[in-house]
């Protein structure tokens, strides 16, 4: 199993990745984790993440566009973009963690461990631009009815569920 967890705060994994089943799991090559800055994929000097919500609304969303890049950049081929799909194949999904997804349960995480491959998009400020929702990701998942800062700790649940089976 290879998971690929995009955020804009790397070092936040530094930790819970080190230990237990997922050290374990690593070290014996069961399951391979690769954490990506998202901001690697800006284009400005000031690596911007964020921009005001297409359409209107308040708050800010974290934009498609690095989205798009980094995913394409991970998997080695293009995904479509913030107008159209291309599908994958059956043995990926890309997660969009989000609070308006579908409840995360046991049987979505034996669903995962199915696969050969998750990449994981870890959301911030007032959520991501919804085209990643509709042209990008192949799921939406959410671990509770609360809101948290970001998509970092529903992803390490995710990644630890899944590894366990």
């Amino acid at each position: 199993m290879h998971f690929d967890l995009i955020t804009i705060f790397p070092e936040f994994f530094s930790g819970p990745l080190n230990y237990g089943i997922l050290r374990r799991a690593q070290e014996t090559g069961i399951v391979r984790v690769n954490v990506q800055d998202l901001r690697v994929f800006t284009k400005d000097r000031h690596r911007t993440v964020d921009d005001r919500p297409f359409g209107g609304g308040e708050g800010m969303v974290m934009k498609p566009e690095p989205l798009f890049e980094a995913v394409e950049h991970l998997l080695g081929k293009s995904v479509g973009n913030a107008a159209e799909k291309r599908p994958l194949d059956d043995e990926t999904a890309i997660v969009l963690l989000s609070a308006s997804g579908k409840r995360f349960d046991q049987e979505t995480a034996r669903r995962f461990a199915g696969l050969a491959r998750i990449v994981l998009i870890c959301g911030r400020y007032e959520g991501v631009d919804e085209r990643v929702a509709q042209h990008l990701a192949t799921d939406e998942i959410s671990i509770g009815d609360f809101v948290l800062s970001g998509g970092e700790l529903p992803a390490m649940l995710i990644v630890d569920a899944v590894t366990r089976l």
